[in-house]
């Protein structure tokens, strides 16, 4: 485990620490727990211009660059 410091205002301390009490558990218990179910269902953002325009081609993988130009040259891709 990796050791780390989180600033936390105090009401939401406050609730953190009678959650752990009511529960019989460590306050870090509850916070790991928390940041595990909330990485694990957070979806990776695209980068940045994924999306933007559709080629109407499956095989993208294979003629991206020249999809690309043609996208920039006919004002699809901005």
């Amino acid at each position: 485990m990796v050791k780390t410091t989180v600033y936390l205002d105090e009401t939401v301390a406050l609730k953190l620490k009678r959650m752990a009490q009511s529960q019989e558990r460590t306050q870090a218990e509850l916070i790991r727990e928390s940041l595990r179910q909330f990485t694990e269902s957070s979806s990776p953002t695209l980068p940045q211009g994924m999306g933007k325009f559709n080629s109407g081609e499956s095989r993208n993988s294979e003629t991206y660059r020249i999809q690309l130009r043609s996208a920039v040259r006919t004002g699809q891709w901005k």
